[in-house]
């Protein structure tokens, strides 16, 4: 008998310093509400040097990983577009950083947003082969536009962690996944880049039309409709994004559960529209913020994901809510992470910015005093990358 599988526990872990859209717009002579509303950001998480994806991955599992999880994880997979190493994969930084057995698979995922949801549905295979294993996957990023670029407002960054496991507590997998993919140039990172290279017109047509052609063949397939789903959860690289694509399929459903998803779709947006573009971990994180902010669902409902990467691959698939998927303790942990940040001032931000670690050989130490996070990066020496665990 093959069991129930799907999420077991999920966390989330960002930088303690924001943005305010606000003062970014003045900054850039622009109206505020371009940001507020024609973008749907309100505050972006601005990344120190001291956090890269292995910190931030670290840090955001230590809220949800146990003895018994460092018993049974035997699979570790980490999406990321954000990698530090062109050979070396962050899922083996994390695994020793972690304590996880070494009598395991380990490895990266790549492909733009994506990553996360490619290492979710191996995962999702191998429980289910393995009901008494688990598996921890890894949705982490630092999204890097440029200073008065177009794609600055979309910038952010954090980690989202999920342990896959038989008889989940959160969400189980209902049923197929549909896919599409092909080959275009809506945004890239050439590796001789830390910022994204981005038509943003395009990118934006492309997304729609992946989330249609994923969202057609899912219902053609399993003969569900929009009225079958409690709620919609989408990548988010901004929110209005999400807005768009829930605003292409709302009509096939009544006007009282059009009211319904889009309640929940105002639940769902809530950390995104706060943290900004997490790349692979976006989708999770509007996951994450519809099941802790919404006061509606329920045990059994089913949520919609639609995944997507650039480049670019889609997918639509559902989960059922379980009894455990509200939590009460990890909510007002998260909630007081986000809302105890420290604003920072334009000139701050810019200045972050422009201190990067850079592409290039370059011993480097990093002063980590003003980090208060459990893990962080100390520098760069013998080409190595030097972690610390206060």
């Amino acid at each position: 008998m093959i069991m129930n599988v799907g999420i077991d526990k999920m966390s989330f872990y960002s930088s303690d310093m924001y943005l305010d859209m606000v003062d970014l717009a003045h900054a850039r002579n622009e109206d505020p509400n371009k940001y507020l509303i024609g973008i749907g950001q309100k505050k972006m998480a601005v990344i120190p040097k001291t956090q890269d994806v292995v910190t931030m991955a670290a840090n955001a599992c230590l809220k949800i990983i146990d003895d018994d999880d460092r018993n049974k994880i035997d699979l570790i997979i980490f999406g990321t577009e954000t990698g530090i190493d062109n050979s070396k994969s962050a899922a083996i930084y994390l695994q020793n950083m972690l304590g996880l057995s070494r009598r395991g698979r380990a490895f990266e995922i790549k492909q733009a947003c994506y990553g996360a949801t490619a290492g979710l549905q191996m995962a999702k295979e191998y429980v289910e082969n393995n009901p008494e294993k688990k598996a921890l996957v890894i949705g982490a990023d630092i999204a890097r536009y440029g200073i008065d670029t177009p794609g600055e407002v979309t910038q952010g960054g954090g980690a989202v962690a999920m342990v896959i496991s038989a008889n989940p507590s959160i969400a189980e997998f209902e049923g197929t996944s549909t896919f599409y993919s092909d080959d275009v140039m809506d945004f890239w990172r050439p590796l001789y880049r830390t910022e994204a290279v981005v038509d943003g017109h395009y990118s934006n047509d492309v997304y729609v039309d992946f989330f249609k052609k994923t969202w057609d063949e899912y219902k053609q397939i399993t003969g569900k409709n929009l009225e079958d789903f409690s709620a919609m959860t989408f990548h988010l690289p901004y929110v209005k994004m999400g807005i768009k694509a829930l605003r292409a399929i709302i009509d096939e459903a009544s006007e009282e559960h059009q009211d319904k998803l889009k309640t929940e779709f105002g639940f769902g947006k809530v950390y995104n529209e706060n943290i900004g573009n997490l790349y692979t971990g976006s989708l999770y994180l509007n996951f994450l913020s519809l099941i802790n902010n919404s006061d509606q669902l329920k045990v059994g409902d089913r949520i919609g994901l639609f995944s997507y990467g650039s480049g670019a691959q889609g997918e639509f698939f559902a989960m059922n809510l379980c009894k455990g998927f509200k939590n009460s303790e990890l909510i007002s942990q998260i909630n007081a992470d986000i809302n105890n940040r420290k604003q920072v001032s334009v000139s701050e931000y810019e200045t972050i910015f422009n201190d990067w670690v850079p592409i290039k050989d370059q011993e480097l130490s990093f002063d980590t005093s003003k980090d208060a996070s459990t893990f962080t990066l100390k520098g760069v020496k013998n080409h190595q990358r030097i972690y610390d665990r206060k």
